[in-house]
């Protein structure tokens, strides 16, 4: 296979990639910022249901790939014999190396320490020898790796708060379960009984197949599964979901029960403290690479 690199500005990019995949049949095309790792690199957010700042960079890099030589050759001389094309250079045309890429993914995934005796290992790799509690857990469809560190504050506050607390956990919620990781977790850590809800029915599905590989029990399904009052609610998603689930969250929460929410940046502290000031104070709980987690107990 032959890969063409080609470097645009915004205007350019949505046109040049709708030409290279309707017309000149790229086997796929990838977009980057021609300007990452520099100091003029420009982050893109937007949350759900929220535009982004900005619709793209100033300038891309658009990477084509093609069956052959041929195919890519021809790609670039007719992109560029475009009249609104003027503005678009070609960096490269080059072959690309085979590689074995379920090794290549495996290799960027290794296991994850959540505390010292708590990790989350792939299924292609041993433990760590000071592991006493494992979640097995592969990358797959559904959110959730631990990767992330909203994923590893929701189990570190399990972890650190289960020798305390874990004898009043007859039942949990995890609302956004995603991939289960934080159902598996607080199961693991003592939870009798946890309910993992989802918009998604494939991270209801990969929540349940999670679980049986860690050898838990854990009740998967759409969020009407959630009903009546829990002594521990987890919900790691984003801002503004959060704090449209403000009524409903806080609902599900027993008195003496606690609320534990992830997914927010440290901006948004005082956004979720104002939307859930009606329930419940919520607080700061821990903070990590520009997020934190947040959570409230109920009197």
């Amino acid at each position: 296979m032959f890969e063409l690199v080609l470097s645009a500005p915004e205007t350019l990019v949505e046109p040049v990639s709708e030409a290279l995949m309707n017309e000149l049949e790229a086997l796929s095309v990838s977009v980057e910022d021609a300007d990452a790792d520099t100091d003029a690199e420009k982050a893109l957010f937007g949350e759900p249901g929220m535009p982004a700042a900005r619709p793209g960079w100033n300038r891309s890099t658009l990477k084509a790939l093609f069956q052959t030589e041929e195919e890519a050759s021809q790609a670039a001389t007719l992109l560029l014999a475009q009249e609104w094309a003027t503005e678009l250079q070609v960096q490269a045309l080059q072959p690309v190396v085979e590689q074995d890429w379920v090794r290549l993914t495996q290799s960027q995934f290794s296991p994850v320490e959540i505390t010292e005796r708590f990790w989350i290992v792939p299924s292609w790799h041993e433990p760590p020898a000071q592991a006493r509690e494992v979640i097995r857990l592969d990358p797959g469809l559904a959110f959730g790796t631990g990767t992330h560190p909203t994923t590893r504050m929701c189990l570190r506050w399990i972890a650190r708060q289960a020798p305390a607390l874990a004898a009043g956990w007859d039942r949990v919620l995890d609302y956004g379960c995603g991939s289960g990781i934080l159902a598996i977790g607080a199961a693991l850590h003592g939870a009798r009984a946890v309910d993992a809800v989802d918009i998604d029915p494939a991270a209801v599905e990969s929540t349940l197949a999670n679980a049986q590989a860690n050898g838990v029990t854990v009740q998967a399904g759409l969020p009407e599964l959630a009903q009546g009052e829990y002594p521990l609610v987890l919900a790691n998603i984003l801002a503004t979901p959060l704090k449209l689930l403000a009524p409903l969250l806080c609902g599900h929460v027993r008195p003496g029960g606690h609320l534990v929410l992830a997914g927010i940046l440290e901006r948004q502290a005082e956004e979720l403290q104002g939307a859930y000031a009606p329930w419940l104070p919520l607080q700061v709980l821990d903070s990590e690479d520009g997020w934190i987690l947040m959570g409230a107990a109920r009197a």
